[in-house]
């Protein structure tokens, strides 16, 4: 019976002496350095845009667009508003009052004209470069007769 209650002592003793000899080594370890966090890009998606497309006086048909854009994050924390709505009115202005833009006669179509104008014109109205580049996810067209009511 001593000799189990010995060895329980001495199973303690060496745990304790143990955890005082790494608390005590501790302070000797190099410690981890605080890492600033290094805010990146924020991608965001916007809602889809439905665009109408006007044409000899009455509505011919839509276009279905959803953007993307990149933006530093810590710039629009620091900015105040968010340019989202800024991108999606661009956007809107840029294909709605496209000239070159014509369905009924199709022929390729300059979109990274397009998105670098949104860009330029959005980081105007901000008053600084936030934005860093436009993207399309989606771009369709839809005409009339082919929505359902």
């Amino acid at each position: 019976m001593t000799r189990i209650v010995l060895t329980g002592l001495w199973i303690c003793t060496i745990t304790v002496l143990s955890s005082y000899a790494v608390i005590t080594w501790m302070p000797d370890l190099p410690r981890p350095r605080a890492e600033e966090y290094l805010e990146g890009l924020s991608y965001q998606k916007l809602r889809p845009l439905n665009i109408p497309i006007i044409a000899e006086g009455s509505v011919q048909g839509y276009i279905l667009a959803t953007i993307i854009f990149t933006a530093e994050a810590h710039l629009i924390k620091g900015a105040g508003v968010t340019p989202a709505p800024f991108v999606m009115d661009e956007a809107f202005r840029q294909i709605y009052a496209d000239g070159d833009l014509d369905f009924r006669n199709l022929k390729k179509y300059d979109i990274n004209k397009r998105l670098d104008e949104v860009k330029h014109r959005v980081n105007e109205r901000l008053g600084s470069e936030i934005v860093k580049d436009v993207m399309v996810e989606n771009f369709n067209f839809v005409t009339k007769k082919d929505i359902r009511s």
